[in-house]
């Protein structure tokens, strides 16, 4: 018999491929004699299509763990986590052949005894009652879904019965035959199938479902998954029990049939129930624990700004959306849990006022616990907005910071040579002191600062000034040091702008904390103070793994020396003084060493406290982010404030913030020039 020429071969093939495509797309029986009339247009058309699939990596659930390696919270635009075959039981590996495809193992790409098969049970039926289409086309079909994302256009045209996309799928499906081995197309389908309950992928569906890894599925439960593949909301176990449970047992009777299990084996599974053991999904940073969801939000962030995780936003977009991600932060559980508990606890969610906390470690810039006292989320008494950071980090505007900008003029003044010993008159009022500005003109030494109490006047020297915080020292002190001195200290110190991206104000009042800035600028800034005059930038990501086992480089603290070592401890023992005799000192720690400052805006509008041990720097704002205006006279954590001060109002959250943190853990010591004894508390904690 003479060979058939190449070009009857290919018109003969596509043919047969027109038939099973005409059975999936719908196109029923009376267009089967016009195939003919296609044959030779549709075999130029195949031959045309490029021969490569291009598989994306399927869209994976990326995971955020704390300092300990505990799991924060899951992320999704897909619930799947990708197995290898060995980690899929065999029995769900062969349930899916045995309903799906059972000749899947002994065909190539395009099953001719199947399309037969269904042509002749649909000419019986007068409709469309058999599909032929194989495993292999079904996975490229799965694929085309995944490339369209949540493009809903998108993925209603790869999902379209039409003649065009099923040849489509054929070309496709003969070349991953050519490419890749049957096991591993049918891992990949495994992987990538949609199972219903937001469930993608077979471990997810395990999970889902049953509340089992996909190696441990037992012959019941994945007879169930199998069944779902062909319509997951048809046969949804949740919504549709009795469905699902006819549609599990006609998976077994088929296994039996095909000699897979035997009757007896499928008699017993048959009778059981579905038990189900269904696992919510827990998706977003909504699901963190311990009020973390926004040291969620912004570890986010920092993946989709960050040009160390891609070099546009584009691909740092792509990255987080693909998924897949291991993401090891720098957040301490022990930390965030006290953390938590102090803000809710002397702040409502119901309050005007909200607190604002976040706590980084000196040397290092590890931010180790962040959080407010509003829930994340929407609705009543819940925000989105992280008040602990800067706007472009998903933050709000700020707060004014008041007083707790006075160690910042302090640090500049000692680096300039201006001793601690220095003397002002300090009057309980006067005027501004004329002063330089920073583009060679002058601000004329006009407006009027005063001091919170007609009483407090002095002369007063530099550490009792900080101790009592008196406004008139810090104004004559700037002026003596120099605007732009006290402004480049502060952006050694890392406040470079303003919480709303804009410029740092550089006016008198800068002395006095007229910026809006955040509680981690403000907690960084004084972890400089405790590591000796060692500013370290913040960062929140200690490692990320990717979804094929590749490390990426993640962003990494930049530490640099702000001002001598000398000057930072002088700074220590200064601030040693606000919390044992000043206006810091019902924030005190019982059996700890600590330095801060206290900080209170014009009318009472903000108040703050900011500190730090050997071990930790943290900062507290309390304020109405909304309608910023007068705490006194306000209810706050159940409470009427009758004068809303730092150190009584905002002090006592960082008190029992970091004592909780810290709680059993060797105590450091701050000596009176600041020099810690480095040797306690040393290992606090370093992941």
């Amino acid at each position: 018999m003479p060979p058939v020429p190449r070009p009857l071969r290919a018109c003969q093939f596509v043919a047969s491929a027109l038939l099973a495509g005409l059975l999936a797309a719908g196109s029923a029986l009376p267009f089967v004699g016009t195939l003919g009339k296609y044959a030779k247009a549709a075999a130029e058309d195949f031959a045309a299509l490029p021969a490569g699939l291009d598989v994306p990596a399927p869209a994976q659930s990326s995971r955020i763990h704390d300092a300990d390696g505990g799991l924060m919270a899951t992320i999704r635009t897909r619930d799947r986590t990708v197995v290898p075959g060995d980690r899929i039981a065999p029995v769900m590996r062969q349930a899916l052949v045995d309903i799906e495809d059972h000749r899947f193992f002994r065909h190539g790409a395009l099953d001719l005894r199947a399309v037969l098969r269904a042509l002749g049970a649909n000419a019986d039926s007068g409709r469309v009652a058999q599909g032929a289409s194989t495993l292999t086309q079904q996975y490229v079909k799965n694929v085309f879904v995944e490339a369209a994302g949540n493009d809903t256009g998108a993925v209603r045209r790869a999902r379209r019965q039409t003649l065009d996309r099923k040849v489509r799928e054929l070309r496709y499906a003969i070349r991953l035959e050519k490419t890749r081995s049957k096991e591993q197309i049918l891992t990949d389908y495994l992987n990538i199938a949609f199972f219903g309950r937001q469930a993608y992928g077979v471990e997810a569906a395990a999970e889902r479902y049953f509340s089992v890894h996909a190696a441990d599925l037992s012959l019941p439960q994945a007879a169930l998954l199998a069944g779902l593949v062909q319509s997951p909301t048809a046969y949804d176990p949740v919504a549709r029990p009795r469905r699902a449970k006819e549609r599990r047992d006609t998976v077994l009777r088929t296994m039996a049939r095909y000699g897979t299990i035997t009757g007896a084996q499928a008699r017993r599974a048959i009778g059981t129930p579905l038990g189900l053991r269904v696992t919510a999904p827990r998706q977003g940073c909504a699901a963190a624990d311990d009020g973390a969801a926004f040291f969620c939000d912004y570890v986010r962030r920092v993946v989709l700004d960050d040009p160390a995780f891609g070099a546009t936003a584009a691909r740092r977009r792509a990255l987080w959306q693909r998924g897949g991600l291991r993401i090891r932060t720098t957040l301490v559980p022990k930390a965030q849990q006290a953390l938590h508990r102090s803000v809710t606890s002397h702040v409502r969610p119901s309050d005007d006022a909200a607190a604002a906390m976040a706590v980084v470690q000196p040397g290092t810039g590890r931010i180790v616990a962040m959080g407010q006292s509003r829930d994340y989320g929407v609705g009543a008494h819940r925000t989105q907005i992280n008040l602990g950071v800067g706007t472009r980090m998903g933050g709000g505007l700020g707060f004014p910071t008041g007083s707790v900008f006075k160690p910042v003029v302090a640090a500049a003044a000692l680096e300039n040579g201006i001793r601690p010993s220095r003397a002002y008159p300090s009057p309980y009022a006067m005027s501004w002191p004329a002063m330089a500005d920073c583009r060679g003109g002058r601000f004329p030494g006009t407006g009027e600062v005063h001091n919170d109490s007609r009483s407090l006047v002095g002369p007063f020297r530099m550490p009792e000034a900080m101790a009592r915080s008196v406004n008139t020292y810090f104004a004559q002190l700037e002026a003596d040091t120099g605007l732009c001195e006290v402004a480049a200290m502060a952006g050694r110190l890392g406040i470079t702008g303003r919480a709303d991206g804009s410029p740092l104000r550089v006016v008198p009042s800068l002395a006095l904390g007229s910026n809006d800035l955040t509680p981690l600028d403000v907690a960084g800034a004084y972890a400089a103070f405790a590591a000796h005059g060692t500013y370290c930038s913040p960062v929140a990501i200690t490692s990320v793994t990717a979804a094929d086992g590749r490390e990426l480089a993640v962003p990494r603290s930049r530490c640099r020396r702000a001002m001598s070592a000398r000057t930072a401890d002088a700074v220590t023992g200064m601030l040693r003084g606000v919390v044992e005799d000043g206006t810091g000192r019902p924030a005190a720690l019982t059996h700890r060493d600590s330095a801060g400052k206290t900080g209170t805006t014009d009318s009472s509008k903000q108040v703050w406290f900011a500190a730090y041990t050997p071990e930790l720097s943290g900062a507290v704002v309390v304020g109405d982010p909304a309608r910023p205006r007068d705490l006194d006279g306000r209810r706050v954590g159940g409470d009427i404030v009758t004068r809303a001060f730092g150190g009584t109002l905002a002090g006592p959250v960082w008190r029992d913030a970091v004592e909780g943190a810290l709680d059993g853990q060797p105590a450091g010591r701050l000596a009176s020039g600041g020099r810690a004894v480095r040797d306690a508390g040393r290992g606090w904690h370093r992941p």
